[in-house]
């Protein structure tokens, strides 16, 4: 009898534009490696590209985040996430599927310089390292 190939863990960060928080934490997340784990990101009003400060900060811990898009929390409605994380967004009932939703409160960091962008960089790094510890469980 064949074993079946057990189904990856399911991560997405949400944020408002899916251009500074919620890329930063797909890409701390996909820093840690972990087997068996997929790592998204998305927003509910996606912006034009991934801001620059952003690129700055995660480019200053050797990962390049230049080549992401931004993407609507729509591109993922056929999926069911294990957890998903969300940074000023309200409810996700109407566009994602979710075994558990966690809400950060992680400041903004589109009208700073590069120092908040560390700042936020550096909070979320945390963050996204304990979920990924909790996750794997």
């Amino acid at each position: 009898m064949a074993r079946r190939k057990p189904q990856p863990k399911r991560v997405l960060f949400v944020c408002v534009k899916n251009a500074s928080r919620s890329q930063m934490a797909e890409a701390l997340g996909r820093m840690e490696k972990l087997r068996g784990v997929e790592i998204h990101s998305a927003g509910i009003d996606p912006g034009d590209c991934v801001h620059p400060n952003a690129v700055k900060a995660m480019r200053e811990l050797g990962y390049d985040i230049s080549g992401q898009r931004c993407k609507h929390i729509s591109d993922f409605k056929s999926v069911t996430f294990d957890v998903v994380a969300k940074m000023d967004v309200e409810s996700l009932e109407d566009h994602v599927e979710a075994k558990w939703v966690e809400h950060w409160l992680v400041p903004d960091p589109a009208n700073g310089g590069i120092r908040q962008y560390r700042r936020v960089r550096d909070l979320l790094a945390g963050r996204v390292s304990r979920l990924l510890a909790d996750l794997g469980r």
